[in-house]
């Protein structure tokens, strides 16, 4: 019998080592189970899928916000998902991520913003909805085994009595104030540019920060022709509420820096050709093309 037992024992602590090595790493079952290394598995995940997300990017000045993002439709079929969404008139927010969260968590802060404006009767200050929706996104879901992190970055822009603000909001739970930032796929290359120019933002007009914005767009496409149809712009600011621009006003900022280069190199050989006319032909050369046409 005791060697019955032994063999037995010895045969489910044989079992027990390999369920062992085949979950060792395996703590990402509960939101609320810390691995051995002090890391949350399911928060990393959902910071992950900002990651894979479309990018967003927003910059601010002293007066005004702007906030842009990719359209990207998932087949030729369908359509593109919204990223960006008015909280209030005085608050937007682009996302990247699982744009379904984004949703819920937008219509969150609008139903905060519009109880203060009925309570106290003044906007709600940038800041503390920003709080709000840290404490919404991450702190409540890590205490409750049930809940699932929201897997879904935010980038609030917004003007209060401070002036114009820019956060982000992590997955995390955590929130930062920034310039300019970029989320989302392919960001690394927008926060390069954006790094370059930021310190000019501060002072930048309404049209030098939609046309850095739209700059910073194109960084993330990596060699694919920007179009109007491709992103998505909205602008807020000192007596402007926030509003979408449309299709017509994004091509026309495209238009300034897609074409210019071409018809100045254009009119530069239109120039030196007329220069070189010979006298003798009574300035003909002059009575030809434009330099700026083609």
């Amino acid at each position: 019998h005791l060697s019955l037992r032994l063999s037995l024992y010895t045969h489910s602590f044989d079992e027990e080592e390999e369920e062992a090595k085949m979950f060792r790493n395996q703590y990402d079952t509960d939101v609320t189970t810390w691995s051995p290394t002090g890391r949350l598995f399911q928060v990393e995940y959902a910071m992950e899928a900002v990651k894979q997300g479309s990018a967003a990017i927003g910059l601010r000045s002293r007066s005004h916000v702007v906030l842009a993002s990719v359209n990207k439709a998932q087949s030729e079929l369908s359509s593109h998902q919204r990223k960006i969404f008015k909280v209030d008139d005085h608050i937007g927010v682009a996302i990247a991520g699982l744009t379904a969260d984004g949703r819920v968590l937008s219509r969150y802060m609008r139903s905060e913003s519009i109880n203060h404006s009925f309570t106290y009767e003044s906007p709600l200050p940038v800041g503390r909805l920003v709080v709000r929706l840290a404490d919404k996104a991450q702190q409540v879901c890590t205490q409750r085994s049930w809940k699932r992190p929201y897997g879904v970055g935010l980038l609030v822009g917004g003007l209060d009595e401070s002036g114009a603000h820019l956060y982000y909001n992590c997955p995390s739970g955590n929130y930062f104030e920034y310039q300019a930032f970029a989320i989302g796929s392919r960001s690394q290359a927008a926060k390069t540019y954006l790094e370059r120019r930021f310190e000019s933002f501060n002072e930048s007009s309404r049209e030098d920060l939609i046309k850095d914005a739209i700059l910073a767009i194109r960084e993330t496409l990596q060699g694919e022709t920007l179009k109007s149809s491709l992103c998505t712009v909205s602008v807020l600011g000192v007596d402007e509420p926030f509003h979408f621009l449309d299709q017509d006003s994004i091509q026309k900022v495209i238009d300034t820096f897609e074409k210019v280069p071409e018809e100045e190199e254009d009119g530069g050989e239109a120039e030196a050709e007329a220069a070189a006319a010979p006298a003798e032909q009574g300035g003909a050369g002059d009575q030809d093309v434009a330099p700026m046409e083609m």
